[in-house]
Order: C-alpha cells, then sequence, then structure tokens
C-alpha cells in the first residue's frame, strides 16, 4: 500500500507541479519572447513534460483503483472525499486527452509548418485548458490531504 501511495503522490505533484510551472512561470518569462522564439520554447517544453503527463495518466489511477478495491475493498465502501477526487481525476484526464489530440495535435502541425500566429493561437487553447487542468489538481490535492479529516 505504501508503494502505490508513495507513487500516486508523486505523480500528481509532477502533473500539477508541472501545470503550476507551465502557467505561473514559464507563460509569463516566455511572454517577451518574439513569436518563434516563444513557439519553439514552448515546442521543445512540450516534448519534455507531456511524455510525463502521460506518466501520470497511466500510474495515477492505476495505483488508485489499486487503492480503492485493495485498501476500502471497491466503490461502495470509499469515503465521499476519495470519490470526488476519483471523479476530478478523471475529468483532468478527459481535459488532457482532448488537450493532445485537439489543440497540441494542431500546435504541432502549425509548428511544423513554422505557422507561427496559428501555433500561437492553438498555444493560447492549451494555456486555456492548463489552468483549467491545473485548478482542478490543486483541489483535487486539497482533498487528498485533507480527505481523512472529513470523516
Amino acid at each position: 500500500m505504501s508503494i502505490a501511495v508513495a507513487l500516486h503522490l508523486i505523480f500528481a505533484v509532477i502533473w500539477v507541479g508541472g501545470m503550476f510551472f507551465a502557467v505561473y512561470v514559464l507563460r509569463l518569462a516566455a511572454s517577451s519572447l518574439e513569436a518563434p522564439l516563444r513557439i519553439s520554447l514552448w515546442d521543445r517544453g512540450f516534448k519534455k513534460f507531456f511524455p510525463w503527463v502521460w506518466a501520470s495518466v497511466i500510474i495515477l489511477p492505476a495505483t488508485g483503483y489499486y487503492l480503492i478495491f485493495n485498501v476500502y475493498g471497491g466503490f461502495s465502501s470509499l469515503p465521499i472525499p476519495y470519490h470526488l477526487m476519483h471523479l476530478l481525476g478523471i475529468l483532468m484526464i478527459l481535459i488532457f486527452l482532448h488537450l493532445w489530440f485537439a489543440p497540441y495535435a494542431r500546435f504541432k502541425k502549425a509548428v511544423s509548418a513554422e505557422d507561427f500566429p496559428e501555433a500561437g493561437k492553438h498555444l493560447n487553447t492549451i494555456r486555456i485548458f492548463v489552468t483549467s487542468n491545473l485548478y482542478i489538481g490543486i483541489a483535487n490535492s486539497m482533498i487528498g490531504a485533507s480527505g481523512k479529516y472529513w470523516m
């Protein structure tokens, strides 16, 4: 159980922390760069960060379901805060999948074509989804950290 909890926590921190860095650090630091350089920076950043998000998208549900079924005996005896975490986690994954297959795919295509205005448009859409997921992830982290005190 301790390994599952540790992995769950580590990959939640990686995903949420990475989104915080992207929204509140890299975005602001890159805003003064010319479009080709800014877009190129984001393209390289996404290529380094998104494999970690994919790992999180796999490991978080795997460890979460392990805990649900092996510690709590299934959903019927799961405390309400953990039902909320489950719901928010599924929502975060769905938002990421949409981001990956729609605006990020269009962003990559525009970057390959060196169409920086178009890439910038998709980068802004990505920002909206990442920011939304960041706030959901922060709420989920707060539930995870305080959930046992609700009971």
